[in-house]
């Protein structure tokens, strides 16, 4: 099965950016979509941002359209999520995943994915 390991995480003013990356190893291959969640403390985990990596298409959640951006690179088997104009409200454990159900189950639901990764944190200060 796929291992899935965060990096990038880390304190960050309000306003700033950062980079998560997420790295997939072992058996990947029939995995077609990776997504980013998060959750903060005391609340049920959410999407963040998705992408079917074979065609590139993306998803994204409302409340960071426009700020952040999720990209592949297949031949690393790597997912990015740059996050930009960082808020406070965006503090949160990040959690990279893998599924593969692309075009068969919603994309921004915890459901569509098959594998997890253990988070990396992302805390915004103001």
């Amino acid at each position: 099965q796929a291992q899935l390991a965060e990096s990038g995480g880390g304190p960050v003013q309000a306003g700033g950016s950062l980079t998560l990356s997420c790295l997939a190893t072992g058996y990947t291959w029939d995995t077609n979509s990776r997504a980013w969640f998060r959750q903060a403390p005391g609340k049920q985990r959410e999407a963040v941002a998705a992408i079917y990596t074979g065609v590139g298409k993306t998803y994204y959640a409302d409340s960071v359209q426009g700020r952040f951006t999720i990209s592949r690179d297949n031949a690393k088997n790597t997912v990015s999520l740059q996050m930009n104009n960082l808020k406070p409200e965006d503090t949160a454990v990040y959690y990279c995943a893998a599924g593969k159900s692309a075009w068969k189950l919603p994309p921004l639901e915890m459901g569509s994915y098959d594998y997890w990764g253990q988070g990396t944190q992302v805390t915004v200060s103001s």
